[in-house]
């Protein structure tokens, strides 16, 4: 891992650590344990991809160079038992 990606991940670790203080799942409840803090990161990926999806659409952003951002992650966003 290079400086620059040590950078990015510690950045995003930061801001989930704090965003876990006011973090609800969109059923409404906490994020208390393991599966629930795993059930908010699908979330928050979704809602990511949703927005990017949007603003794609609407602006005529062309992704067909790399990966696309709907691309999957083999997850279904839904926390595994």
């Amino acid at each position: 891992m290079d400086t620059n990606e040590r950078q990015i991940a510690l950045s995003v670790l930061e801001s989930l650590r704090g965003d876990l203080v006011y973090a609800h799942l969109n059923n409404g409840s906490r994020v208390l344990d393991v599966a629930d803090l795993r059930q908010y990161i699908y979330e928050q990926m979704n809602l990511i991809r949703t927005n990017a999806l949007t603003m794609c659409e609407l602006y005529g952003f062309d992704n067909r160079h790399g990966r696309g951002i709907s691309n999957s992650n083999g997850h279904n966003g839904k926390a595994h038992p």
